[in-house]
C-alpha cells in the first residue's frame, strides 16, 4: 500500500514560513553584530570621515558632509544606515568578499576600532526624509508596485517586505533603500545578478535580482531614489 504525501501548504502560507525562518537567523546573528560594535567611538568615527587618517581619504570626499551620498557619481549614502550593515560592508570590502575597487583598499587600511567608529559614526546620522513628493506622473511604472507589493508573478517579493515600510531598512542586516541614488541601486543589483556582489545573508538578494527584468531594476531603482508614499504621515 502506498502512502499519499500530505499536502504542500499554500503559496501565501510558504512565504511565512521562510520570512519566519529569515526572522530567527536574523535574531541569531544580531547579538554577535552588536557585540563586534561594543566600544566604538562615535567622535573619532566623524574625524576619519571629514579628514581621513593614516593615508584613508576623507570618506565625506564621496559619500558628502552628512553622508548623504552623490547621486550623480552614484555614491552610496550611508548617513542612518544599522551600524551592524555599516560594520558588515566595511569586513567584507577588506576581505574582498564584497568587490570595490574604491573601498577595498580604504577598506583594507582601516584598523578594527576604526571601522567599529565609522559605522557608529554614520549609524548617528540622520536617515533620508522626503522633503518634497514627486506628483504620481512622474514616477516611473512599476516601481511602486515592486517596492511595496512585488511581483509574485515572477517570484519577486516586496522590497519593503524585508527592508521594512517606507524601506526604511531593518537592523541588523537590511538597509535602508530609500534615497540611495538610482545609479548605486541599479549597479548593486546589477552585481547581484552578475555574481561579482554576493555578501547578501543566504544569497537572498541574488535569488531576487536573478529574477528581475532590466525594466524592473530600472524602475525600483529610479522610485527609491524619491519615492513618493500615499497616505505616509509626516
Amino acid at each position: 500500500m502506498t502512502s499519499t504525501p500530505p499536502p504542500r501548504p499554500p503559496l501565501p502560507l510558504q512565504r511565512h514560513a521562510r520570512a519566519g525562518r529569515l526572522t530567527a537567523w536574523a535574531v541569531l546573528v544580531a547579538g554577535a553584530s552588536l557585540a563586534n560594535l561594543a566600544h566604538a567611538d562615535r567622535a573619532a568615527g566623524a574625524t576619519i570621515a571629514r579628514q581621513g587618517a593614516g593615508g584613508i581619504t576623507a570618506c565625506m570626499a564621496c559619500h558628502g558632509a552628512q553622508g548623504e551620498g552623490q547621486a550623480a557619481a552614484g555614491f552610496p549614502r550611508l548617513a542612518g544606515q544599522g551600524q551592524a550593515y555599516l560594520l558588515k560592508q566595511l569586513q567584507d570590502f577588506a576581505s574582498g568578499q564584497r568587490k570595490n575597487p574604491q573601498m577595498e583598499p580604504i577598506a583594507r587600511a582601516l584598523s578594527a576600532q576604526q571601522m567599529r567608529d565609522l559605522s557608529e559614526h554614520y549609524a548617528s546620522l540622520p536617515g533620508w526624509k522626503a522633503e518634497a513628493k514627486p506628483a504620481a506622473a512622474a514616477q516611473p511604472a512599476g516601481g511602486a508596485r515592486l517596492a511595496m507589493a512585488g511581483n509574485w508573478d515572477a517570484g519577486i517579493p516586496a522590497c519593503f517586505a524585508c527592508h521594512g515600510p517606507d524601506g526604511a531598512g531593518v537592523p541588523p542586516h537590511f538597509p535602508a533603500l530609500t534615497g540611495q541614488p538610482n545609479a548605486y541601486t541599479r549597479a548593486q543589483l546589477k552585481a547581484w545578478q552578475a555574481g561579482t556582489r554576493g555578501n547578501d545573508p543566504q544569497g537572498l538578494m541574488k535569488s531576487v535580482a536573478d529574477k528581475m527584468s532590466d525594466a524592473e531594476i530600472n524602475a525600483i531603482s529610479e522610485y527609491l531614489e524619491t519615492p513618493s508614499f500615499y497616505g505616509r504621515r509626516e
